[in-house]
Parts: C-alpha cells; structure tokens; sequence
C-alpha cells in the first residue's frame, strides 16, 4: 500500500544523507517535498501540515545543525514524529479488564471487512486462551448471517444462532445470557452497516451500545477508501465514542493516507491491521513497526513474531539436529518442509519488506523475484521426484530431470534452474552457520539477490 509513499520518501533521504552541510534552506526544501509525498498518499491536509511543522521546530535547532551527521539526523526526527502521528508507544492492546463475558461490539459501513474481521478477531482470541463467541446481528444484509456461521465453522468457534426475523438488540440480549451460561468470556457483535451514515443505524447501534456497555467498540475502515474511511470513522466516534480501530486491506494498492490520518483525526488508536483475505491475516498495530516498513528500515520484529506463532517448532526442532549432525546439509524433502510454513507467514512480498534492505533489494530485481505462483511450481517439482532424488539431488541426471519435468507439468530448464539455485542456497546456509547470528541479516539480503532456489 504504501509503495508510492516510500519511493518518495527515499528519494528525500537520499538528497539529505549526501548533504555534507544542513542550513535551514536544505531543511525548508526537504521538507517542502515530504510535504508532497504525504498529501499525494491522501494524508488528510491538516494532519500533514501540523506534521511538517513539528518536523521543521526540531529539525531547524542548533543540535541538528551544527551535528556531523545533520541528514541523518532529520531522517530520524521524520521517523520519530510519523511513530508519533499513527499513535506512537500507545498501549493499543484489547481492554479485556471485566467480568466475562466481555462484550466487543465491530462497527462499520457496509464493504469494509466487518463481518470478516469479527472471525479473524475470533481467531485471534482463540490463540490467547479466550473462549469467544460470535454473536451475528447483521438483519439487513443477504446472508451476513450465514457467512459468519460459514467463519465460525472454519475456525472451530461457536456462533450464536440467530435468524434474520429477530431484532439486532434482542440477538445480542439473548446472545449475552447463552454466552453467561455457557462460560464463555468473550463476545463479539457483528453489527449492521450502511452504505453511508444514517440516523436509523447510528439510533440501532446506540440502543445496543446502551443496553450492553461493550468493553470495547472497534470502528473497521476499510484503508482503501482514503480520506473517506478517516471522515466516516469520525463519524462513528462522534455518534457512539469509539475505543480503536481495525484497518483492513492493508495490503491493497491505494495509497494509505487513511492509515496515517486516522489516529489523528479521531484521537483513537488503530489496533489492529488486516493484511489479507485469510482468516489468519490479523496483525496487532505496532505504529514503529509501520513506519520501519513504509522508510524501507524492514520490521525484524513482526517477522520473528510471525515465525514463532506459525512455524512447527518440531520439525523446525527436527531440521535444526539434522543439519547439526550432517554439517549444514539439507535436502530437497526438507526444503520444501520449510517452504510450506514459510507460506503460512503470509505473501512473500510483505515477507521480503520485512527484513531490512530486502525491500530496495526486490525493486531493484525488476521483477525477478519470487512470486505465490513459482512457489506452487517448486513444490509440484519436488512432489515429482523419488524419495532418493529428494535425498540426494546430485543422482539427478538428464532422463531423470526429464521424468521429472513432465510429472510436474514444468520444463527441464525449470527443474535445472531449481536444482542450481538449491545448490547455491545450500552454500549460503553453510556460510550462515559459520557466521553465526551477526552474518544472518547480510546472509539474507545476498540471498534476496538471486540466491533464492526459486
């Protein structure tokens, strides 16, 4: 999303780190072009130049001025003040803090992601030991209902049985008495939506904001909808006092103004991003990790974090001794194993972006980096070869990579780029060991120049 905003950004930096000398005129003219990349992102007008003045009260102080490093130092300040524009070191956790069942209440118009995002909450939930339960209350719309029964049965998470006959407010009454009962601590409402604002919602969803005091009312906006989704979280805020935010299709191609608005605007925090249609495709919001990414600085953090909830800590366990025992050594069999839980990080894309410098590193490919497509190509080629091939790709000979091409629906060039590019990949692992943790960053981005076996 914000690929445009970064690539003007870093064209900014680049002008101020090769300043060997920082006047206040060198300042005036940086800032007048970061100034243009946030409104051309539809960063709202106000927000932008509050922040700009920010900016330049510190970047113009005879600490950065008179500094060796005066460029470096205004890129920072930029950092810092964006970290702080999007909601800084703000605890934007869930407030889970009462009796159960605590009552979350989704609001939103119609199309932003609301009944989705009820189910990727749910999940979310579901991973930090909480029993929820998801409570449809969505009358008006063609099958809301049903689709977040379809969700609840993906997930192994109850929903509550409602039927588009019943009042919202008498659904969420009865779903708040079946949850007590049945010692579940967390209730989450999917509440109805409009296209656009009206009094007949805003007096539905007041009567159920009044009725069950919800711990938290979380506003979705969709973030692709611009400066749009800022106005009509205000909007919400204004009518019902929100308590946070959940961004969705952050992963779209508009140009993220919403995201670095929001927060200002309405004074409520963003708490969560949707990164994805999958249900698991719900990331906590950490505002610096954001900023990290849209600067090009990577998110090292996200990425870790990512790992450890999705990788098979056993066979990850697993690989680790193998390749203790063998000297570095893997084979094909278990590297596709790992391909696999790499896949379940999300899109390789925002998997490149977050490790520092990949980002610049896939630009500058040209396209040749790897794509969901050529991931599915590598596992059919692999699924093509014998239990032996896998174990030892060396035995791999012209027939047999013939044999293998035709069984995977690929050429026997696609089969010999792999196997080459495997054999690199396997000399990159070796040096990574010897290197140990300090060699792991610069490991990653040799191997973000072609050194991937895809």
């Amino acid at each position: 999303m914000f690929a445009t905003l970064s690539d003007k950004l870093d064209l900014v930096f680049k002008k101020l780190r090769g300043q060997g000398v920082m006047t206040e005129d060198n300042v005036k003219d940086a800032l007048r072009e970061v100034r243009l990349a946030l409104l051309e992102a539809d960063v709202n007008f106000k927000v932008v130049k509050d922040f700009i003045e920010k900016v330049r009260s510190r970047a113009v102080g005879t600490e950065v001025l008179q500094s060796l490093a005066p460029g470096q130092q205004v890129i920072k300040i930029v950092h810092d003040e964006l970290v702080l524009l999007m909601g800084g070191a703000e605890d934007n956790s869930l407030d889970l803090a009462a009796k159960p069942p605590v009552a979350i209440m989704l609001v939103g118009l119609q199309g932003a992601g609301k009944t989705t995002s009820c189910g990727k909450l749910a999940r979310y939930l579901k991973a930090q030991k909480k029993k929820p339960l998801l409570v449809p209350a969505d009358v008006y719309r063609p099958a809301a209902i049903e689709q977040l029964k379809v969700l609840g049965r993906q997930l192994g998470i109850e929903v509550f049985d409602s039927n588009a006959s019943h009042k919202p407010l008498d659904i969420c009454r009865d779903a708040l008495r079946y949850a007590t009962l049945n010692g579940l601590d967390v209730i989450i409402y999917d509440t109805a939506g409009r296209h656009q604002i009206d009094d007949y919602l805003m007096e539905e969803l007041e009567g159920i904001r009044d009725e069950l005091a919800p711990r938290e009312i979380l506003f979705v906006a969709d973030a692709m909808t611009g400066q749009e989704a800022v106005n009509v979280a205000q909007g919400f805020n204004d009518r019902l006092g929100i308590t946070g935010v959940i961004l969705t299709k952050l992963d779209g191609d508009a140009k993220g103004g919403a995201a670095l608005s929001i927060k200002a605007v309405t004074g409520k925090p963003v708490k969560f991003v949707g990164l994805g249609e999958k249900l698991d495709a719900l990331d906590v919001f950490h505002a610096d990790r954001l900023v990290s990414r849209i600067l090009g600085m990577g998110d090292v953090l996200t990425l870790i974090e990512k790992a450890q909830s999705t990788f098979d800590e056993k066979e990850t366990e697993r690989l680790q001794q193998k390749m203790k025992k063998s000297g570095g050594q893997f084979d094909l069999e278990d590297f596709k194993s790992q391909l696999q839980q790499i896949k379940k990080m999300g899109s390789l894309e925002s998997i490149m972006n977050m490790i520092p410098g990949m980002g610049k590193a896939m630009k500058q490919m040209q396209g040749a980096q790897p794509s969901e497509k050529e991931l599915k190509r590598i596992e059919a080629i692999i699924d093509s070869m014998t239990a032996k091939e896998r174990a030892n790709h060396t035995i791999i000979n012209g027939s047999r990579r013939l044999r293998i091409a035709k069984g995977s629906g690929t050429t026997v060039q696609e089969v010999n780029q792999l196997l080459k590019r495997f054999t690199e990949a396997q000399k990159v692992v070796k040096q990574l060991q010897k290197m140990g943790p300090k060699g792991l960053l610069k490991g990653m981005k040799g191997m973000g120049k072609g050194m991937l076996p895809f």
